[in-house]
């Protein structure tokens, strides 16, 4: 029987099971990893590296060699690890050198690299309180953090909380008249050199110096995260590729976020994005935890990270409603989830631990990655220290566009994609004029047109953002009505008759506004995609409306997938792509082509799947997918397809 790639094993062509039977799969027999592997030979991952990164609150129990061995057995068993983190510091906490040189010993031993981190909190618990890099008993603390730290490892890599949130009377004195965050920003950059690269360096010339990005980088500049300036500062990046659960989070980022936002940092120093870093928390279901492990390394991550020794440990009760819904929330206590899993006949049988769960996920993941070329998106622009329509690049990820995110214009593509985060380039205006100029498609959202009304982008259109609201549920889709599930709210904009074009409206009754707007300049087209006050109300929107919008934002990409929300795709340049559903349900969708694939072959199951191709009219005039391909199938819930063209 073959397996789909969903964690829970979802059997393909069987109707999803409920969760607490689905987790009973994981029992199922995996090749173990020996943990008396003592050669430099360590078997890995085919296609990635495996990496455990230790707190230094676990890392000061490892002095006790049979607490290490006892511990690193339960990973062992069922992950192929390549590399541990080892951290010095946290929370003033400061692994010894005694500690760091029996920890480092025990696992060269195993034939496992071991790397430095530091996680520059004084106390994560007080709100992740961080250093005042104005304190000059703050910077001399940092310094000899870094220095201990890179007299033992020949890479080090900081952990999230390279930043600063201090408001103390010092630092409101050493701010002056700086906004906060000019004032971080300027404070942080030289501190990276004066505190953390300079310093590792002078102590060992061999060590690479990493700095480990978190999550939310459209917020980045306010607290001294310095995408403009770092990435050239430090020898490599590391991607903070954790989502958790988009609801019951204070940073709601959807899923699709977790490969959209490696793909960015990669564009921002090319080949010197070192990998991925997922943990356990905040999520509801091991189908959360696993789509960001997935999600990571179809971005092409070279290295993933497991977040943390402690954290693989913990155990898994089945039996607890909805993988720990209701109950025990987002909070995962484990604490209170512990013990053997009890089966049918009331045995015991192996324990179902989180390093089971991330083992099983990445040896699928591995199983189809050798497939997949280099990602290849709708590329779109944010500068740094940008913000505007927040995180948005995610949710538009989660309606099947693939997004490919940088931090410089793109000149060379045939359409691209600019939301209002694109503002903050001061001549944006005349490199949108540019692309149309020489004949190719700009597409911006109404955040953007919103920003730029004042600075030149009527000269293309006349089209405004009014300051009035619709309230909509229905779209007029090339002639048809359909209608949407909910009502959502999108802002109001208006337009000259014929002088630009209504592709998808919005409607209320007898009146409408556009929802996907059409302008012609010169040889090339201004699309403005009208973004609802929620963005997550893009979601709301009927499959027709969707499928219109991607036909034409997606008109020159090899492939596009139709269907219902909350399915992505990602794309890359050797005809493979990959389909993944996010929906609690199975979905039926249809995958297009360009014409020259007429058929495609699922990697996984092997199965050949043969497209028809269109040809032909409509009252509206010629079909907008005239000669390309379609095929019809379907895909499981929180589940992935991976396709090749034949």
């Amino acid at each position: 029987m073959t397996f789909s790639p969903t964690l829970l094993g979802f059997l393909q062509n069987v109707p999803p099971l409920p969760v607490g039977v689905l987790l009973g799969l994981l029992l199922l027999p995996l090749a173990p990893v020996s943990a008396q592997d003592t050669s430099s030979d360590r078997e890995g991952y085919e296609n990635f590296d495996a990496a455990i990164y230790a707190r230094a609150y676990e890392v000061r129990k490892m002095n006790d060699l049979d607490w290490l061995r006892e511990r690193f057995e339960v990973m062992d068993e069922h992950l192929k690890v390549e590399k541990v983190y080892l951290e010095t510091h946290r929370d003033t906490l400061i692994a010894s050198d005694e500690t760091l040189n029996k920890v480092k010993e025990f696992f060269a031993e195993r034939g496992i690299e071991t790397a430095g981190g530091i996680t520059l909190t004084i106390n994560e618990s007080n709100r992740f309180e961080t250093f005042c890099y104005s304190n000059p008993e703050h910077r001399q603390y940092v310094q000899k953090v870094v220095e201990h730290t890179a007299e033992h490892f020949d890479e080090l890599i900081l952990d999230d909380f390279y930043f600063t949130s201090c408001k103390s009377k010092g630092e409101i004195e050493a701010k002056g008249d700086k906004s906060w965050t000019e004032y971080r920003m300027d404070l942080l950059t030289d501190a990276a050199q004066e505190l953390v690269i300079g310093p590792a360096k002078s102590v060992n010339e061999d060590v690479d110096v990493v700095i480990k990005y978190p999550n939310w980088y459209d917020h980045f500049h306010g607290l001294g995260f310095n995408l403009k300036d770092q990435p050239a500062m430090f020898d490599a990046l590391y991607t903070g590729t954790e989502t958790r659960d988009a609801l019951r989070s204070a940073q709601h980022l959807q899923p699709y976020h977790g490969y959209n936002i490696f793909r960015y940092f990669e564009n921002l120093k090319p080949g010197h994005n070192n990998g991925g870093w997922v943990d356990t928390g905040g999520m509801r279901s091991l189908d959360r935890y696993a789509e960001q492990l997935w999600l990571t390394l179809f971005a092409k991550a070279p290295e993933i990270t497991l977040f943390d020794f402690r954290q693989m440990q913990y155990e898994i009760q089945p039996e607890h409603k909805g993988a720990w819904q209701d109950e025990y929330d987002s909070s995962l206590d484990f604490e209170n989830v512990v013990g053997p899993y009890r089966q049918d006949d009331g045995s015991f049988g192996p324990k179902l631990t989180m390093a089971r769960a991330a083992g099983y996920s990445l040896a699928q993941v591995d199983s189809v990655l050798g497939v997949l070329g280099d990602p290849v998106g709708l590329k779109s622009y944010r500068p740094p220290h940008a913000d505007g329509e927040d995180f948005l690049h995610s949710f538009l990820g989660m309606i099947g566009l693939p997004i490919e995110l940088q931090g410089t214009f793109p000149t060379e593509p045939h359409t691209i994609l600019l939301t209002e985060a694109a503002k903050h380039d001061s001549t944006i205006v005349s490199k949108v004029k540019k692309q149309l100029l020489d004949g190719k498609n700009v597409v911006i959202t109404s955040g953007l047109l919103d920003a730029l009304e004042q600075r030149g982008i009527q000269d293309i259109a006349e089209i405004q953002v009014t300051n009035r609201n619709g309230l909509v549920s229905d779209y007029l889709v090339q002639g048809e009505i359909v209608s949407g599930d909910e009502d959502i709210i999108i802002p109001q904009l208006h337009f000259y008759t014929n002088d630009s074009w209504e592709l998808v409206g919005a409607v209320d009754g007898p009146n409408g506004w556009p929802l996907l707007h059409d302008a012609d300049y010169a040889e090339g087209q201004l699309y403005v995609l009208t973004i609802p006050d929620n963005f997550a109300d893009l979601y709301q929107l009927p499959r027709e409306v969707l499928t219109r919008i991607k036909q034409t934002i997606l008109e020159d990409r090899f492939v596009r997938v139709d269907g219902p929300s909350e399915i992505s795709l990602m794309a890359y340049d050797n005809d493979t792509f990959v389909v993944e559903s996010f929906r609690d349900e199975p979905a039926e969708i249809k995958i297009v082509t360009d014409g020259r694939i007429t058929e495609i072959r699922d990697v996984q199951s092997g199965e050949v799947l043969s497209g028809e191709t269109i040809s032909n009219e409509s009252e509206w005039g010629p079909n907008l997918d005239d000669g390309k391909t379609v095929f019809e199938t379907t895909i499981n819930p929180h589940s992935y397809r991976v396709f090749e063209a034949e």
